[in-house]
């Protein structure tokens, strides 16, 4: 039960890291390659978010991140998404942090770790993210005290370090 709950907030927090927004095009190559993607073309997506990703741009390493997660306009590779999401995160970027909790705890591009899925969805969950918030509780319930009191410790140590000292 916990598995698929879990499953199901995964699944919505990783379509949601491609933020939605109509299919018109803006002035602003993110906006462009949103647009591009949600109209389903991926090529020029990835042609437009691939180099603002490589620039540092959090919001286009976590978009590029789901594009390597979902096999869209790129093959299906969920190291490389793991990759892209790690640069986010340590950015302070949310959906990116949401995205790896997630994926520690399905075992996806990573050995399953419950341990830091936990650490990066109470980092989320501290910021008032709902999302997180379950997801954080589920994987609680799979959890010793003292893994538990682990998992907290290193979501302090990583927060407190500005996300540099989370690994």
């Amino acid at each position: 039960m916990f598995t698929l709950v879990l499953r199901g907030l995964m699944i919505a927090t990783l379509v949601l890291s491609c933020s939605v927004r109509g299919g018109v095009a803006f002035a602003d190559p993110f906006d462009d390659s949103i647009a591009a993607y949600d109209s389903g073309d991926y090529a020029t997506a990835v042609r437009l978010i691939r180099p603002l990703a490589e620039q540092g741009n959090a919001q286009a390493q976590n978009a590029f991140g789901a594009m390597h997660y979902h096999g869209h306009g790129v093959p299906r590779d969920f190291k490389e998404a793991m990759k892209w999401y790690r640069l986010a995160a340590a950015q302070g970027n949310i959906s990116a942090q949401l995205n790896l909790g997630s994926m520690y705890y399905e075992g996806e591009g990573v050995t399953e770790d419950l341990i830091r899925a936990h650490m990066w969805l109470s980092i989320v969950a501290t910021q008032g993210n709902a999302n997180a918030i379950k997801m954080r509780d589920v994987v609680s319930k799979s959890l010793t005290a003292q893994q538990l009191a682990e998992a907290q410790a290193m979501a302090l140590k990583c927060a407190t370090s500005n996300y540099k000292q989370c690994d």
